[in-house]
């Protein structure tokens, strides 16, 4: 098997990896799913075509080209599909990073979303990289996406450890498109047990009126601070893409604000709000 970055793996117990890996196994077949590697080119080039449909992109070069995935599965890298009968309904790659997996796209076919493709296709990379010695994968999201930081923060239990504004610079996907490209960093620790944040006594930072966002002021010392999210960027920015923006800036100066003030994102709540503790 191999083993990446041999000086920085972690001893993985037996223990952990037979449960991560009945994990996945349960986690695809509940959903009728069977997960699996990509090796072969026209694979490659499936999953390029899923992603391509999922971004809204005419062109692979806006997003990912067959010959790269090609490359990085050939090199030991993450390339994996999910498939639904014979039909690829998603597609994950990564690649290594110094000691840890990062997981660069992750896309399902629009017709299968919340049907438990990703959160198969997310245990199947984390049994995948618990197999090469590594404890930690790697990602980026937009902070303005509810589903994404609920499945993220919550559903997987992963961490946010950074805020990073216009991150890819100025993106042509049909999703992105006229948008900054802020993203958070998501820190998932594969050998660590996930909690609920506690929300009594929470402060709100960042409200939401209707579509809109409406800065706070919570009290001097409050340990737990609160940030509101829009119910649709997505069609907001179709709709209204200034509101968009504005709610872009709110939750960009909220997040960094309070990161720069010590507190630490620890969770997302069901009506789409950041939990961030002081740290």
């Amino acid at each position: 098997m191999r083993r990446p970055h041999t000086g920085l793996v972690a001893p993985i117990s037996a223990e952990l990896l037979a449960d991560a890996a009945e994990t996945a196994e349960e986690a695809a077949r509940r959903h009728g799913l069977r997960v699996a590697q990509l090796h072969d080119f026209a694979d490659h080039e499936a999953a390029v075509a899923l992603l391509c449909d999922v971004w809204g992109v005419d062109s692979p070069q806006d997003l990912v080209n067959p010959s790269l995935l090609r490359a990085l599965a050939h090199s030991g890298n993450y390339v994996a599909g999910a498939y639904a009968g014979e039909r690829l309904v998603g597609a994950a790659v990564a690649f290594f990073g110094v000691d840890h997996l990062h997981s660069h796209i992750t896309g399902v076919d629009q017709s299968t979303q919340a049907r438990g493709v990703g959160y198969a296709l997310k245990q199947h990379q984390r049994a995948w990289t618990l197999a090469r010695g590594l404890t930690r994968v790697c990602w980026t999201f937009d902070p303005l996406v509810r589903r994404n930081a609920w499945f993220n923060l919550h559903k997987l239990g992963a961490g946010a450890t950074a805020y990073l504004p216009d991150f890819y610079g100025a993106l042509k996907d049909g999703i992105n498109s006229g948008d900054a490209s802020d993203r958070l960093y998501v820190d998932w620790r594969l050998d660590a047990p996930a909690g609920d944040p506690p929300l009594a006594g929470a402060a709100v930072l960042l409200d939401c009126a209707g579509d809109s966002p409406v800065a706070a002021a919570p009290p001097p010392g409050a340990d737990t601070l609160l940030v509101a999210t829009p119910p649709d960027v997505e069609g907001l920015r179709r709709r209204d893409a200034e509101l968009a923006g504005r709610w872009r800036y709110a939750v960009r100066d909220a997040l960094v604000g309070a990161f720069d003030r010590g507190y630490r994102i620890s969770g997302f709540t069901r009506d789409g709000r950041y939990v961030l503790e002081r740290r």
